[in-house]
């Protein structure tokens, strides 16, 4: 894999755009792509700068656009502008950077600015198709010793990218509301099943990653090429009901414990943005099996890391009523989370000749560390219910309850370059119906 890194990561450029110099999320250093509307217009793609939105249509229609690029965006969804590559992303990158710092450009693109308040953000792609990875193997290793005390990790775990294909149609943006499903539940002491809303519902903190150019059937993607068929980087919540899915997950995997709803943030951070927060992957522990030849690359190894600092917080009804701050749940890199990197998870799902095309939907799977503070599920913090948690208001959780909101937030920042977010995911759980 190839880093690049110029003008456009300089700490010392800023904006024209006040509210971004500084911003925690999207400074000029940012510039993630999303689809919006106002007041009811129809969708449109944009750049997050500050607290503004660059409408790149209007862009386009001003003429400050190239005009190759120009079919691809004016369309409502980014899935055509992904499949462009990376190189045209990061062309566009430099001349969005330009315009937008160059003060000499102001009275020509200021006019194409909306602010990120009155917007509404929509799911930035039409996602055709959604896999779930399992890569971070502290998660795998925790929820396995609830299941199985003497071997966790089932004897494949190091030596292929686990995953499953979700449900695209139940993708939404952030702020859908997380409608408790109902579904069949058997506790451990019942004789027989029941139907009911879930007892035991979850999150699960994950990263996305939207593939950008594709590839055509039956022709793998290798290792050494697989970063730049990554379009972009957002949150994801995978919400999880633990009840159904212990009943019915054998022998075939997760349904309807997980295909009710997964949660995305609506900004998606292009690999280019990240460039000065790739680091290592983790060294394999002594004894693992070295990956395959098919998914091993040094490039990858040396820099095929994500250092993105993820968080997950919870407020209750009671919280939000008495005006109380959220309660942190977790907080970890998932560069330590994971034991397969975005690359190989791209290069494995192209292994046997699937097509990945645009704007496709992959998740990492649950990102936690080792340590305890950086757990990414109830399941784990609970210990499967055992051990319930205690908010500063003593109310306890399990589980989630309705009225509780999951907010997923991420933070890059490295010595020498100005830090950059992903912008919220966050989901309030309501009854079922």
């Amino acid at each position: 894999m190839t880093i690049h890194t110029d003008e456009t990561h300089d700490p010392a450029r800023t904006s024209w755009v006040a509210s971004a110099n500084g911003h925690a999320d999207f400074p000029i250093q940012n510039l993630p792509l999303g689809v919006f509307s106002v007041l009811g217009g129809e969708p449109r793609i944009g750049a997050a700068i500050g607290e503004l939105i660059l409408d790149l249509r209007g862009l386009a229609e001003a003429g400050l656009l190239d005009d190759r690029w120009i079919g691809a965006l004016m369309r409502p969804t980014l899935n055509e502008w992904f499949g462009h590559g990376a190189d045209e992303g990061r062309a566009l990158r430099r001349l969005l950077s330009d315009l937008l710092s160059a003060e000499a450009q102001r009275s020509a693109v200021e006019p194409h600015l909306t602010a990120q308040a009155d917007a509404t953000m929509h799911l930035p792609c039409a996602i055709g198709d959604y896999t779930d990875f399992y890569v971070g193997i502290h998660h795998a290793t925790n929820v396995g010793k609830q299941f199985r005390p003497d071997q966790p990790l089932l004897p494949n775990y190091k030596y292929v990218p686990i995953g499953y294909h979700g449900r695209a149609s139940s993708v939404r943006v952030s702020g859908e509301p997380v409608i408790r499903p109902n579904g069949q539940r058997k506790p451990p002491n019942a004789d027989l099943p029941d139907f009911g809303p879930s007892r035991r519902l979850d999150y699960e903190l994950e990263l996305g990653l939207f593939i950008g150019r594709g590839n055509a059937l039956g022709v793998p993607i290798p290792i050494a090429k697989a970063a730049s068929h990554v379009a972009g980087y957002c949150l994801l919540n995978d919400w999880s009901a633990r009840d159904l899915q212990a009943w019915e997950y054998q022998p075939l995997g997760p349904f309807l414990a997980k295909n009710f709803l997964t949660t995305i943030s609506p900004w998606v951070v292009s690999p280019d943005a990240l460039a000065p927060f790739r680091t290592v992957m983790p060294a394999r522990p002594e004894g693992d099996p070295a990956p395959l030849p098919y998914l091993d690359d040094p490039a990858d190894r040396a820099r095929g890391g994500l250092g993105v600092s993820l968080e997950a917080t919870l407020s209750t009804a009671k919280m939000r009523a008495a005006v109380e701050p959220p309660h942190l749940l977790s907080q970890g890199e998932a560069a330590a989370a994971m034991y397969w990197s975005a690359a190989q998870i791209v290069a494995h799902h192209s292994s046997n000749g699937c097509n990945l095309m645009p704007g496709d939907l992959i998740g990492t799977g649950t990102l936690s560390v080792a340590e305890s503070s950086g757990l990414g599920s109830l399941l784990e913090i609970s210990q499967g219910g055992k051990a319930p948690l205690t908010l500063a208001n003593g109310e306890q959780r399990s589980f989630l309850e309705d009225g509780d909101e999951l907010v997923l937030s991420a933070r890059c920042a490295a010595p020498g370059a100005v830090p950059i977010g992903f912008g919220a995911c966050r989901g309030r759980v309501v009854a079922a119906r």
